[in-house]
């Protein structure tokens, strides 16, 4: 899920200035904890994602988007792209790996060559049993992909694509409707007053140069 910080408001406000690190811009950080991809199914929501083999007796890396990495082996069978259903046991965090990165075992599965072909299976589970979000602020990841972002005229400004996370909250990723790169604003009020997830538009309030290409990198930048 996603959390959108910000108290209570009674309608769009233009957000304080930016400090001079914050990220809104084109170009982006790196090691993002990954947004999971949509199901195409809207009663699905994607909750992992297979990876390569590991050792030989039927382990096998997995990219978890639950907020704890590892309770995605809780959530009981897992249905595959194909259909099949699959539970995990075994959850660990993989060694030298980011958080969501973990080393899993499938039940009935126990060698290397079966385990193979789940490389790049995405694992989802029916939305109902999610339950409901705690309060109005938080959202599913994939529920936001795809909004329609307007400004406060609404006019259309550009698409969500993403949904990032660099360590210092959510942010959505838009496409501008006019072309070019894809810039990012922080996911909160200020930012994002309004959101109709059933209509799939949101109302945000960018800073002027939004858009604006990222200027030179600083001469100590190793990027």
């Amino acid at each position: 899920m996603a959390r959108r910080p910000g108290s209570s408001f009674r309608g769009p406000a233009r957000p304080e200035p930016l400090g001079p690190k914050a990220v809104t811009s084109a170009r982006k950080p790196a090691q993002a904890k990954p947004a999971p991809p949509a199901s195409p199914d809207p009663d699905l929501v994607t909750l992992g994602e297979f990876g390569r083999p590991h050792g030989l007796h039927g382990e096998v890396r997995l990219k978890s988007y639950t907020g704890e990495p590892t309770a995605i082996a809780g959530y009981g069978p897992l249905r595959l792209p194909d259909g099949r259903t699959v539970e995990l046991e075994d959850a660990r965090p993989a060694p030298g790996g980011s958080s969501d990165l973990l080393i899993v075992r499938v039940k009935g599965i126990g060698d290397r060559t079966s385990v193979e072909a789940l490389n790049r299976l995405t694992l989802a589970v029916a939305r109902d049993r999610l339950g409901a979000a705690a309060d109005e602020d938080e959202f599913f990841l994939t529920d936001l992909i795809g909004l329609a972002a307007l400004d406060a005229d609404e006019n259309l400004v550009g698409t969500v694509i993403a949904v990032p996370n660099y360590g210092g909250g959510d942010l959505l990723e838009i496409k501008p409707e006019a072309g070019g790169p894809s810039a990012l604003l922080p996911f909160t009020k200020a930012f994002v007053p309004n959101l109709d997830i059933a209509a799939k538009r949101i109302t945000v309030v960018p800073p002027d140069d939004f858009f604006a290409p990222p200027g030179p990198k600083p001469a100590d930048d190793p990027g």
